[in-house]
C-alpha cells in the first residue's frame, strides 16, 4: 500500500514541462493525490508501442491497482492506459505509521498545474490537427534504452517483484525462442518454412476471403454482456494479415475466446502514440471490462493494455444474469 503525495509535493519534483526523468505527470492523475492504493506491478520495463523495437527499460516506477487515464485532458482519448507512477510521487503507507519518509528530490523550478495542462498539447500538424503529449507518446524519452531479450536481470525482476512467476517466465522464454526461429526461417529460407508457414506462436490463421460479407454490427453499448467467439469463428473473419477490417487480432486475445465479459465502452478515438494525433475509429470496436493483455507472449509486460475488439469477434448475451 502506498499513498500518492500531495499535488504540491509532486509539482515540486517536476521540471517546467511537468515531467520527472522524461515521464509526464498528467492532469488526469491529480485526482488521485492524497489517496492510498495498492501497487499492481513494478513498471521496470515496457513494450515499445511507438517504434515496435521490443522492450525498453524503465526506472523507479510502478503501476497502481487499476488506475487508468480517462483521457479528460487529452481530447477524450478512450485508450484507458494504465498510469505510470514514479516512486518519488508516492510514500509507503507503512512509513506513515512511524518515521516520515524523506521528502522527494525537488526540481529547481518545479511545475504548476497550468503547466501540466499546457503540456498535454504540443502544437498541430500540417493538416491542422492537434498533437497531444502523454505518458504513452513520451515512452521513448521516459525510458532508458532498449532492453534486449537476453538480458537476465529483467526476468529476475519479473519474479522477485511478483509481476510474474517462474513457470510463466520460462514458458515465455521458450515461446520467444521458437518465434525467433520462425522469423529466421522466414527470412533466410522463406520457400522452405518448416512449421506452420513460419507463423508466430500461438498460431493465428486468418481464413476470410475477399468475397465474405462482414456480419451486421451489433451496436454494443456499455454494460452489455457479450461472449467472445471461438477461435475458429474469429479466424473465419481474419484476412491473411490476421486482421478484420484493418484491426489485428493479437495472440494475447486468444485466451479469452469462449469467455463472457461486460462491455466497458465503445472505442471511437485514441491518440496515435507515434505522432500524437487523434485517430478516429470508424468501425464498430469496443473494450471489455477486465479483459487485458497479460504479457504471456510479450515477456510479462506489465502495461496491461486493453485489447480492442471488433464486434465481428463477439456475440451479444441477452441474459444479463
Amino acid at each position: 500500500m502506498v499513498e500518492v503525495r500531495s499535488e504540491e509535493e509532486i509539482l515540486r519534483t517536476l521540471d517546467a514541462d511537468g515531467k520527472l526523468e522524461g515521464l509526464p505527470f498528467m492532469p488526469e492523475m491529480l485526482g488521485f493525490c492524497g489517496k492510498r492504493y495498492r501497487i499492481r506491478s513494478r513498471a521496470h520495463k515496457a513494450c515499445d508501442t511507438i517504434d515496435w523495437q521490443q522492450f525498453r527499460r524503465m526506472e523507479s516506477a510502478v503501476h497502481l491497482e487499476e488506475l487508468r487515464c480517462d483521457g479528460s485532458a487529452h481530447g477524450g482519448c478512450q485508450a484507458g492506459c494504465l498510469l505510470y507512477w514514479k516512486e518519488a510521487w508516492l510514500r509507503p503507507v507503512d512509513a506513515l505509521d512511524g518515521a516520515m519518509p524523506p521528502e522527494p528530490d525537488t526540481h529547481p523550478h518545479g511545475a504548476s498545474g497550468n503547466a501540466l495542462l499546457a503540456a498535454t498539447q504540443v502544437g498541430t500538424n500540417e493538416a491542422g490537427q492537434t498533437l497531444f503529449s502523454c505518458q504513452a507518446t513520451e515512452l521513448l524519452r521516459a525510458t532508458k534504452g532498449l532492453l534486449p531479450w537476453w538480458e537476465p536481470s529483467q526476468y529476475v525482476d519479473d519474479i522477485t517483484s511478483g509481476n510474474s512467476t517462474l513457470p510463466r517466465v520460462i514458458r515465455a522464454l521458450l515461446v520467444g525462442l521458437f518465434n525467433r526461429f520462425q522469423r529466421a526461417n522466414a527470412r533466410f529460407l522463406p520457400r522452405f518454412c518448416l512449421i506452420r508457414g513460419c507463423k508466430r506462436y500461438p498460431f493465428i490463421e486468418g481464413r476470410a476471403t475477399s468475397e465474405r460479407t462482414p456480419p451486421a454490427p451489433l451496436d454494443l453499448r456499455p454494460g452489455e454482456i457479450v461472449e467472445i467467439k471461438s477461435r475458429e469463428e474469429i479466424f473465419a473473419t481474419l484476412d491473411e494479415e490476421d486482421k478484420t477490417q484493418g484491426l489485428r487480432f493479437d495472440s494475447e486475445m486468444l485466451k479469452y475466446c469462449g469467455r463472457r465479459a461486460r462491455v466497458l465502452r465503445r472505442i471511437e478515438q485514441i491518440i496515435d502514440e507515434k505522432t500524437g494525433r487523434m485517430l478516429t475509429i470508424k468501425r464498430d470496436t469496443v473494450i471489455l471490462e477486465g479483459v487485458i493483455c497479460t504479457g504471456d507472449y510479450h515477456r510479462s509486460c506489465p502495461r496491461a493494455i486493453y485489447p480492442y475488439w471488433r464486434e465481428a469477434w463477439l456475440r451479444r448475451v441477452e441474459d444479463r444474469a
